[in-house]
């Protein structure tokens, strides 16, 4: 184990916070699991923003030095600061494709994991993410504020459910991409244990983050994965914890010459969904409209704008600019056809 150590504070039924615990138990990064709100929950620095998981660094005296958010820029700062066992594939253009897949799992697969959660056409899940979300911080909790929490919680997620897309307009769109990737999912686990071949990358923990609610949390959508792809299921239970996954210095992900076509199809799906959701999220901010609209699949999808997915796209875009011009140039011909073109492109030129 490195150190010096570090915190990270989430909840159980947080998928990013999941996938962040994953990523340090993958990299043999000594660390506290501390859940939000619970009695270990006390004498750490405030995050900048109050949300989960935040990651705090200890210094060398034991002290608490600082406290981050945001899942993706944690883990690249894990990256500067602790060696071995890296998310980042050798080969750049690899990596960008792997950043494009993270991002996927953050800002559209979770489209998915809140709607299975909260949307009202089920209520065995809303029931079962009301009653156990408020005991995450305190199992022992007063059975009339556990009611109380209850209602509380229940009431604020599943009228906060048309923010994040899950409308009856975009359930199709939502549930049938549930679906399609589930299939592609299976059939590239068929052959490869992880996304980029014989070790993870951000992708898979990007994925997995919502997977870990999707296939063991939300009880409709557990029993759809579990039918469509039960290799994604097993995949999931293994990214939970891969602190025995023996890896080969710089060695074992796809390289840009040999992308197997269940990848190029994972592109091709990203490309139809999540890619024309947040160009268009861009646009709207752009020319300040009050609604994302944009086709998916040759449905309409419809949802107020998201400023943090604004961001992504930018940061998206920054990574592939940083690139050598030959590596753009491999970038766009592995996604020449998918869909994400429209991501290395700023629509409003």
């Amino acid at each position: 184990m490195n150190s010096p150590q570090i915190t990270l504070v989430g909840a159980y039924g947080s998928p990013y916070s999941i996938k962040m615990r994953a990523v340090l138990r993958y990299r043999h990064i000594a660390h506290r699991w501390i859940v939000r709100s619970s009695s270990q929950d006390r004498g750490l620095p405030e995050a900048p923003v109050a949300i989960i998981p935040v990651l705090v660094f200890h210094d060398e005296d034991g002290g608490y030095s600082e406290a981050m958010v945001d899942s993706s820029p944690q883990i690249m700062r894990l990256e500067d600061v602790y060696q071995g066992r890296s998310l980042l594939p050798t080969d750049p253009v690899v990596a960008f494709l792997d950043h494009v897949i993270e991002d996927y799992g953050d800002e559209w697969v979770t489209k998915m994991m809140y709607h299975y959660r909260w949307h009202h056409l089920y209520p065995d899940a809303i029931a079962k993410a009301g009653s156990m979300l408020p005991l995450m911080s305190n199992n022992q909790m007063d059975p009339d504020q556990h009611h109380q929490m209850k209602s509380f919680i229940t009431d604020r997620q599943t009228n906060r459910a048309a923010l994040v897309g899950s409308t009856e307009q975009n359930r199709p769109i939502i549930e049938e991409s549930f679906t399609r990737l589930l299939r592609i999912m299976e059939k590239h686990l068929t052959d490869h244990q992880f996304l980029l071949g014989d070790r993870p990358g951000r992708g898979d923990f990007g994925i997995f983050g919502q997977f870990s609610q999707l296939c063991f949390w939300e009880p409709d959508s557990a029993l759809i994965a579990a039918s469509q792809s039960p290799r994604s299921i097993i995949w999931a239970y293994q990214v939970d914890d891969l602190s025995s996954h023996d890896v080969g210095g710089d060695q074992g992900w796809f390289t840009r010459q040999n992308l197997p076509t269940t990848f190029h199809d994972l592109l091709c799906e990203i490309g139809q969904t999540y890619a024309p959701f947040m160009v268009a999220n861009d646009r709207a901010f752009a020319y300040e409209e009050e609604e994302v609209i944009c086709s998916i699949q040759g449905a309409e999808y419809r949802q107020a704008p998201f400023s943090y997915q604004r961001k992504c796209l930018v940061w998206l875009r920054e990574t592939f600019a940083s690139l050598s011009s030959k590596d753009q140039e491999s970038v766009r011909q592995l996604i020449e056809g998918t869909g994400c073109e429209v991501l290395v492109a700023d629509e409003r030129d």
